[in-house]
């Protein structure tokens, strides 16, 4: 999804656009910890990311599943970030009843915050 806005205070415009359209994400998990990896596809992007995506987001994006805490840690040598995310596996693997209590597929629901280029 594309929103543009333009700041007269600013005399910049920016555009609304999904993190998949800027970054990748890597995820796994270990009993009720999420770890998910997200790196810009141009370094260019990532001032956007670390100004963005901040912890309280992440945690308010992932609170739906019970999510506690987030940390995050920058990487900037990879244009990237790692964050962990703790109690949002609903169980772990193998004590959850949903279908798929993989960490892996939480990635695509970071990959769906909005933030502005």
């Amino acid at each position: 999804m594309l929103q543009t806005e333009h700041n007269p205070r600013t005399k910049r415009t920016h555009t609304a656009v999904t993190l998949h359209q800027i970054a990748h994400a890597r995820a796994g998990d270990k009993g009720e910890r999420l770890n998910v990896a997200l790196f810009a596809y141009d370094s260019d992007h990532y001032a956007t990311l670390l100004e963005q995506v901040t912890e309280e987001r992440v945690l308010a994006l992932f609170a739906h599943r019970g999510a506690s805490r987030v940390r995050r840690y920058p990487l900037p040598n990879l244009a990237g970030m790692n964050f962990v995310i703790d109690d949002v596996l609903q169980g772990g693997v193998n004590g959850a009843l949903n279908l798929d209590g993989h960490g892996k597929t939480l990635s695509f629901l970071l990959l769906s915050l909005e933030v502005n280029i």
